[in-house]
């Protein structure tokens, strides 16, 4: 992977979210030199987000990136592929993540999606606020 390529997703993800400095992110990457970039770690700084790594050789420290990627391959990769178009292997991977935030249902936030777990803590956060 290249940094403009990493750097182009977190641009969409910026666009995307529009996250606010007060959002308090942080931005958790494994020690790939693309994530250690000064053109990367820069837009971090601009956007408000903290940048956090990884320690070297440790898989547990990305847990959830590993596991994201696991779910991906058997339910993606190993169940569609292989896919013989670039446009295919453009479009899957989008798709699923979609899928995979809007309704695939999650154990382990209480069988919701994480779009429906998101909005409910966003929600709770704007009552606390009303009560203060």
């Amino acid at each position: 992977m290249t940094t403009s390529f990493v750097l182009d997703a977190l641009n969409q993800a910026i666009c995307q979210r529009c996250p606010s400095e007060a959002d308090n992110l942080i931005h958790h990457s494994d020690r790939g030199s693309q994530y250690l970039a000064i053109k990367y770690t820069e837009r971090l700084a601009e956007a408000g987000i903290d940048p956090s790594v990884g320690s070297v050789g440790d898989s547990y420290d990305n847990a959830l990136a590993e596991s994201t990627i696991g779910l991906f391959k058997t339910e993606v990769i190993n169940f569609l592929g292989p896919w013989k178009t670039v446009g295919r292997i453009e479009w899957e991977p989008l798709k699923w993540v979609n899928w995979y935030n809007t309704e695939r249902l999650h154990s382990a936030i209480g069988y919701v999606t994480p779009q429906e777990a998101e909005e409910a803590f966003y929600a709770n956060m704007n009552n606390l606020d009303k009560v203060a």
